[in-house]
C-alpha cells in the first residue's frame, strides 16, 4: 500500500510518496499544474507496483485541475476536508509548516486512514452547474444591494424623501419604478421647473411609456415633495446628472444579471426529478426552491438525514464529560454557510406566508416561540425539521 500526499497551491502542487512505517517512495517534489508535468505524475503513480491511493486536500478551486486530470485516468483520489486534516496536523508540538511538510502529513494521514478513505465521485454535471450559478448568484446579489444603496444615496442628495413614495422593486424581476425615475427625472429642479399641470403631464406620458400605472394623485405628491424638498446637490454640475446615471445604470445590470442567472437555474432544474416536490414545499418559492437544489446538490450523496442537517451546519452534537451533561447547546455551523442563509429565507417567508396546508413547519415553529424560544432559535429548530422533510420527499422520488 502506497500513499501519495498532494498539498495543492493555485498553479502547483507538492508530492510526496510514502509507504508503511515512514518508508520514502519520493521525497516531496514539485508538479506544476501542466500537462506535461501532470501526465509525468501519472506516469510515476502508475509504475508503482501496489496499490495506490492519492489523498489532497480540498482548496477552494485550486485542486479541481489535478483532482479531474487523476481521475480521467482512472487513479484512486480521496478529497479530504481541511478542517479535518487541520486536526489532523494539530497533533504534534512543533508548528512548523512547508509545501512538503504539508504533503508528508497528507501522505501519512492517507496511511493511518487507509481503509476508511473514500473515493472522490464526481458530481452530476447540472449539480455542479447549479452549485456555480447558485454561488454567482450570491455574489451578484451581494452587489446588487450594493448598488440599490448607491442609487439611495444619490437619490438623498437630488430627490430627498423620493422613496416614500416611490418603492425598489423585488429581485425577480427587471422593471424598477423608482430607479427608472431617478434616470428620467434624476433632480428635483426638473420637475419643479415645470408647472404641477405641465408635471403631471410629462409623469403620465413617461408611465405608459415605461409600462407603470400612471396616478394624477402620485404625480401631485411628487410634485409636491420636490416644490418642498432641499437637494444637496446643484443641478447645474455636470457630474450630478452622470452620477445618479450612471447609479441606476449599474444598478439595472446586476438585477438583469440575477434575473438571467435564475432563468438559467430554472431551466437546469426542471431536468432534475426533485424539481416539482421542492417547488411544492410550502415557504419555497421560484427563487429559493433553485437555490436549495443548487446547495445541497444531490441528496443522494447524504447517508442519511442527519448528515444533511449536519452540511448545512445547524446540527448541535452532545457534549457530555464525566457527571457533566450539557444542555445549553449551539449549532456547529460547521457547514455550508449559504445553505443555512438560504434555509433561513425559506423560514421567513413561510413565516410570512402562515400557511395553513402542509403546515408542519410552520405549525413546529409557532410552538418553539410558544416555548420561550427566540425567533432566531425557534426558525434553525423548524429549518431543522424542514431539511428532514425535504431529504425523505427527495428520496423518496429516487
Amino acid at each position: 500500500m502506497i500513499s501519495v500526499g498532494i498539498d495543492v497551491s493555485k498553479d502547483k502542487s507538492m508530492v510526496c510518496i510514502l509507504k508503511p512505517y515512514g518508508e520514502i517512495v519520493s521525497a516531496p517534489y514539485e508538479v506544476k499544474h501542466t500537462k506535461e508535468q501532470l501526465n509525468n505524475l501519472v506516469k510515476n503513480i502508475q509504475s508503482l507496483n501496489e496499490e495506490v491511493k492519492v489523498v489532497m486536500e480540498a482548496t477552494g478551486i485550486y485542486h479541481l485541475p489535478i483532482l479531474r486530470y487523476l481521475l480521467e485516468r482512472l487513479i484512486f483520489v480521496s478529497v479530504i476536508n481541511p478542517l479535518v486534516m487541520k486536526k489532523y496536523s494539530g497533533v504534534n508540538l512543533r508548528k512548523a509548516k512547508t509545501d512538503k511538510i504539508d504533503a508528508a502529513k497528507i501522505a501519512n494521514f492517507g496511511l493511518e486512514k487507509w481503509f476508511s478513505l473514500k473515493p472522490h465521485e464526481e458530481a452530476d454535471e447540472r449539480y455542479a452547474e447549479l452549485r456555480l450559478l447558485g454561488r454567482k448568484y450570491s455574489g451578484f446579489m451581494k452587489s446588487h444591494i450594493l448598488n440599490k444603496l448607491a442609487v439611495s444615496t444619490m437619490l438623498e442628495y437630488t430627490m430627498p424623501g423620493i422613496k416614500k413614495l416611490l418603492k425598489h422593486r423585488g429581485n425577480e424581476t427587471v422593471k424598477d419604478k423608482l430607479s427608472d425615475f431617478a434616470y428620467r427625472y434624476w433632480h428635483y429642479d426638473n420637475i419643479t421647473k415645470m408647472s404641477e399641470k405641465g408635471f403631471i403631464e410629462s409623469y403620465t406620458k413617461w408611465c405608459k411609456k415605461k409600462g407603470y400605472r400612471p396616478s394624477e394623485a402620485k404625480a401631485k405628491s411628487i410634485y409636491a415633495m420636490a416644490k418642498d424638498g432641499i437637494p444637496t446637490l446643484s443641478s447645474h454640475t455636470s457630474s450630478t446628472k452622470m452620477l445618479v446615471q450612471e447609479s441606476v445604470r449599474v444598478l439595472n445590470e446586476t438585477s438583469k444579471t440575477l434575473v438571467k442567472i435564475l432563468k438559467q437555474m430554472h431551466s437546469i432544474a426542471k431536468e432534475l426529478r426533485e424539481y416539482d416536490i421542492v417547488m411544492s414545499m410550502k415557504g419555497v418559492g421560484e427563487i429559493l426552491s433553485v437555490r436549495l437544489i443548487a446547495e445541497i446538490g444531490d441528496v443522494r450523496r447524504f447517508h442519511s438525514k442527519k448528515a444533511l442537517i449536519a452540511y448545512a451546519g445547524i446540527d448541535s452534537p452532545p457534549y457530555e464529560s464525566g457527571g457533566f451533561v450539557g444542555s445549553k447547546r449551539r449549532i456547529t455551523k460547521r457547514g455550508s454557510a449559504l445553505l443555512r442563509k438560504t434555509g433561513y429565507e425559506v423560514m421567513q417567508s413561510l413565516k410570512a406566508k402562515k400557511p395553513k396546508e402542509d403546515a408542519a413547519v410552520y405549525e413546529y415553529m409557532l410552538k418553539k416561540e410558544s416555548e420561550g424560544k427566540a425567533k432566531k432559535v425557534a426558525k434553525i429548530a423548524a429549518l431543522n425539521k424542514f431539511l428532514r422533510i425535504y431529504y425523505a420527499r427527495v428520496m423518496e422520488v429516487y
